[in-house]
């Protein structure tokens, strides 16, 4: 790799280190399309700070931008993006203050009870269902599915893989876990029909999700999983 690969690396991490502009990049990773307005008031900045940083990430490639009548939206560009977040989470470790509130501790550790990484499930909750499946044969040590696992899919949770570039699985490193979860579109996948169920149900406006009862009855009965502690 030559001096284009390390002015790529050196802008790619300028971008990063600005907090708000960090701030913007974790409030995307539960998936969803955000307003510049939304994203100005969860990092309590001004709208003209906001449209400055928006336009600094998207033109680095890290968000894209949609339009819905006459709203602006923004979310990350693909699951890759979100991935390297969550590896660079994971890579950072554990930095929870001296002195935290009740109310902070309360959502981190909902964060790490379950959560949305992107578009697929992951904190404990996602780390579970990976380890289930693997342990079933549904998934090989390395986070490939099976050919029963494939069957299982479609015959559980009506899956048929997309005509996509996109990897039918991927493990990506859960940051709070320090272990692989299951993403690629079967992760997206699984996710969406949970949430499309009424299995697991967002906790607040953030990335944090739980199973609901009927989803504590289903996993189990999917997958032997019970609810993480």
């Amino acid at each position: 790799m030559g001096p284009m690969a390390a002015d790529q690396l050196a802008t790619l991490a300028a971008l990063l280190a600005d907090r708000t502009r960090a701030r913007f990049l974790l409030a995307l990773m539960d998936g969803r399309a955000w307003t510049a307005g939304e994203l100005a008031e969860a990092a309590d900045v001004t709208a003209s700070t906001t449209s400055e940083h928006l336009s600094r990430l998207s033109e680095a490639g890290l968000l894209v931008e949609r339009r819905q009548g006459r709203h602006r939206y923004v979310q990350l560009a693909g699951p890759e993006q979100a991935r390297l977040l969550e590896e660079l989470l994971a890579y950072l470790g554990p930095a929870d203050p001296p002195r935290r509130t009740l109310r902070a501790s309360t959502a981190d550790q909902a964060l790490r009870r379950g959560r949305t990484c992107y578009d697929h499930l992951a904190g404990r909750l996602g780390v579970a269902i990976t380890d289930a499946m693997t342990t079933r044969g549904l998934l090989t040590a390395d986070l490939a599915v099976t050919d029963d696992g494939l069957a299982w899919l479609g015959r559980e949770l009506a899956f048929t893989p997309p005509a996509s570039r996109r990897p039918l699985a991927k493990a990506c490193l859960d940051w709070t876990e320090r272990r692989s979860h299951l993403a690629g579109t079967a992760g997206a996948h699984l996710h969406a029909h949970f949430h499309e169920r009424g299995w697991v149900r967002r906790v607040g406006t953030g990335r944090a999700v739980r199973l609901t009862p009927t989803g504590e009855t289903a996993l189990h009965d999917l997958l032997g999983v019970r609810p993480p502690d």
